[in-house]
């Protein structure tokens, strides 16, 4: 939905809630929800959709007359898309997906491939004039790589830089804006934004010499090029996990030159361990699941970090005498603050509304709780009307 500010704000929730496998489950997953939130919520206005879909998916509706239909259906119902979710190839629920949430990355030519596919999907979606955004994985899984030297950088380049080129094609040829944005989460190849503003500044400076041959133009045009079409996405659930103040990470990222193409509105779970451990061992034990990778970075009383790749291997370390904070990716709604024992990161969210509220340093906002489905049933409402309370949080935090 639009929201009344100068610049306009755009707002919208992460289909990636839904469990779908194949567009037509996809679309039945839209036909199901979005109808009824947009009734709820913005009965007479456009409503923007968060749109995910997988690789498979991607290909589905890029055949010509099941596209047309879906735009045929958005234009029935007053909808748009502005922005998609290109970070999890794979299907993304009831089955494992864990580190492979990351695959394939960045080196694999699939990962281009599918990435083209959905600028090519989102450039006929995109209502004119609107800038669209694409957010992607956080170029690879950091535990993948025996050490930083064994990754494969030029590659990586490469890669990301055939996607820009088609970016700046897209804009020259059609006049569409697309911007791809790099979401940092940890233990991701970029887990913070220091590491995605040092990757920007490395293609900037290397990067854009192979991207000037490319495009047959100046290094300067070619880094003009990629500072409008490489952004950042702000997840707020992976930037408290990883202790980043949301104020600190929007002023790095202007300061750097680095556009927040979507900022990705979420909680994770916090925990202070104090003398009840065991307590709050119990009330995380439903959140120890077989379906995503939950990181957790634990805070030690000398203020040193130290991360555990998922909940079960934390929770192995709980009496650990050092600790005294864990942060647990672990994507919980937004609108709660505390549950029992158990505390939200609601806190740094609300800094980024505050901050957005200050000054508009980006226009895409996407509420992401994909994780409804491994919740705890005490946390469940009905699907549709936990999703309507969410959005009631955030118009309510962005009025004030």
């Amino acid at each position: 939905m639009q929201l009344n500010q100068a610049p306009q704000l755009d707002l919208t929730y992460c289909t990636n809630i839904h469990p779908a496998n194949g567009w037509p489950a996809v679309l039945a997953g839209l036909q199901q929800h979005v109808l009824d939130l947009k009734q709820r919520l913005a009965p007479n206005q456009a409503f923007g959709i968060g749109l995910r879909l997988s690789g498979q998916e991607s290909h589905e509706l890029l055949d010509p007359s099941v596209l047309a239909d879906f735009q045929a259906w958005l234009t029935e119902h007053n909808l748009y898309v502005f922005t998609l979710n290109g970070f999890p190839y794979h299907p993304f629920h009831q089955q494992p997906v864990k580190d492979q949430v990351h695959a394939p990355d960045w080196r694999e030519p699939e990962r281009v491939a599918y990435t083209l596919r959905l600028i090519e999907i989102l450039a006929a979606l995109l209502p004119n004039g609107m800038v669209g955004s694409i957010s992607t994985s956080p170029l690879s899984y950091k535990p993948w790589f025996a050490d930083l030297a064994a990754v494969p950088w030029e590659l990586l380049n490469h890669h990301v830089l055939e996607v820009v080129a088609a970016l700046v094609q897209l804009e020259r040829q059609r006049g569409i804006v697309i911007q791809l944005a790099f979401e940092p989460e940890p233990d991701g190849l970029l887990e913070t934004s220091s590491e995605l503003i040092g990757y920007v500044e490395q293609l900037l400076d290397v990067g854009a010499v192979e991207l000037a041959t490319q495009l047959n133009c100046s290094l300067r045009e070619a880094q003009n090029a990629l500072r409008r079409h490489v952004g950042a996405c702000l997840d707020t659930c992976h930037c408290a996990v990883a202790y980043e103040a949301p104020r600190q990470v929007i002023a790095a990222y202007q300061t750097a030159g680095i556009s927040i193409a979507k900022v990705q509105l979420s909680s994770a779970l916090q925990v202070l361990l104090g003398a009840n451990r065991q307590a709050v061992a119990a009330a995380l034990a439903p959140f120890s699941e077989a379906i995503y990778l939950h990181q957790v970075i634990q805070r030690n009383h000398d203020g040193s970090l130290l991360q555990y790749r998922d909940l079960p291997q934390a929770l192995e370390k709980i009496d650990d005498p050092a600790a005294c904070e864990w942060r647990i990716h672990f994507h919980v709604p937004i609108f709660t603050a505390s549950f029992g024992l158990l505390n939200a990161t609601q806190p740094a969210l609300l800094e980024s509304l505050q901050a957005l509220n200050e000054q508009p340093y980006s226009q895409h906002l996407e509420i992401e709780t994909y994780t409804w489905d491994v919740l705890p049933s005490q946390l469940k409402l009905d699907l549709t009307e936990s999703i309507a309370r969410e959005y009631a949080w955030v118009l309510h935090e962005l009025k004030r």
